[in-house]
């Protein structure tokens, strides 16, 4: 029975590996994709007639928006690294995946305190003004 399990999971190993790389490219193009939005976010806000603060105000919206497609890259990879290491475990493979995890964590905290900074901001603004 194990010969068995054993043999339809060396079966599975290519499957696996092509999956793997299809969740490396859709990660890239995720990436991509986020930096061209933020790109354009970015030369529309900064060709518009506004003061600076609210450029200002904007730019950080737009680098809060491109850190969320950082974040979902970011996972893409992970759930590729975690299949990967399945599939053929390593210390390089593990390490790689922790040192992302890591990342990824960091990034995550820091992301959310920044948007949470930016709602109280938003909150403050609509307090004076109403």
């Amino acid at each position: 029975m194990t010969h068995l399990a054993e043999n339809m999971m060396d079966g599975l190993i290519p499957f696996f590996e092509v999956f793997v790389l299809c969740l490396n490219i859709l990660s890239i193009i995720v990436l991509i994709w986020g930096v061209a939005l933020a790109a354009a976010d970015f030369f529309k806000s900064e060709f518009q007639k506004q003061d600076r603060l609210m450029i200002t105000t904007n730019n950080n919206l737009i680098k809060n928006f491109l850190g969320s497609y950082i974040l979902l890259s970011l996972e893409i990879l992970i759930a590729a690294d975690i299949i990967e290491s399945i599939i053929k475990p390593t210390f390089q493979d593990l390490f790689k995946l922790a040192s992302l995890v890591v990342i990824r964590t960091v990034i995550s905290y820091f992301l959310h305190k920044e948007i949470e900074d930016a709602i109280k901001d938003d909150q403050i603004k609509k307090d004076e003004t109403g």
